[in-house]
């Protein structure tokens, strides 16, 4: 596949102009994480909006690079497998469903924890309002959206083989998706927030890829259903 199909290319090209752009107007003090990033939806600055912008603004460049490359490698076969339209289609729904699994997890940990403080403590006897505390908390990336790709593709392609470091042997598709969603699954649990990653979001973008791949394969056995009347 040597011409890469429309939307992953203009996806390449609109994340990484984006991610260029957040750090030249950080210099000149406008913060593109704070107005696009998803914010938790009690926070003041949250905009529903957020849940298509967050997907294209990225935190360093091991962050986007990596998302990147998982797009390229994988978005480019299945767009040319289900065509372009249903590929973004399915990319920017999974992105959603990442960041609503994402609010729902803060929500949970605010009620656990922050429902019942006026106040955070910062450290050195600093304490903020909790709306100013919750407005900090951003999410970025389009790793949700990524994780919902390689979950398509694993259940596309499930035998097909795949190198992957550090893996000195091949692997087939279908069991790095479910390797992927243990170790997701087991870092959210553990509650590892030191990483500063969003990994319960990452299951969302997965559950969410599963969900759509469910209906259209229901709706394709609905189209091809022939009705006989006598």
């Amino acid at each position: 596949m040597n011409k890469l199909p429309p939307v992953t290319k203009n996806l390449l090209i609109i994340n990484v102009l984006c991610w260029m752009g957040t750090m030249a107007l950080a210099k000149y003090g406008i913060d593109l994480h704070k107005l696009f990033g998803l914010h938790f939806f009690m926070a003041p600055s949250f905009r529903i909006w957020q849940l298509i912008t967050y997907q294209f603004l990225h935190d360093g460049f091991q962050h986007i690079f990596f998302n990147m490359f998982a797009v390229w490698m994988f978005g480019r076969i299945m767009e040319v497998q289900w065509g372009s339209k249903k590929f973004i289609i399915f990319y920017l729904l999974c992105g959603i469903g990442a960041g609503l699994m994402q609010e729902v997890c803060q929500f949970v940990h605010y009620e656990l924890v922050y429902a019942h403080y006026e106040v955070v403590a910062m450290g050195n006897g600093i304490t903020i309002p909790m709306m100013q505390y919750l407005d900090q908390i951003l999410t970025v990336g389009a790793s949700g959206a990524v994780y919902g790709i390689l979950l398509g593709y694993g259940m596309t392609f499930p035998d097909n083989q795949l190198f992957i470091i550090p893996f000195p042997f091949p692997i087939k598709a279908k069991w790095l998706v479910v390797g992927y969603v243990v170790l997701e699954l087991g870092l959210g649990i553990r509650g590892s927030a030191a990483d500063n990653v969003a990994h319960f979001a990452h299951l969302g973008g997965m559950l969410t890829g599963f969900l759509i791949l469910l209906y259209w394969k229901h709706k394709e056995r609905k189209d091809n259903h022939i009705n006989f009347t006598w």
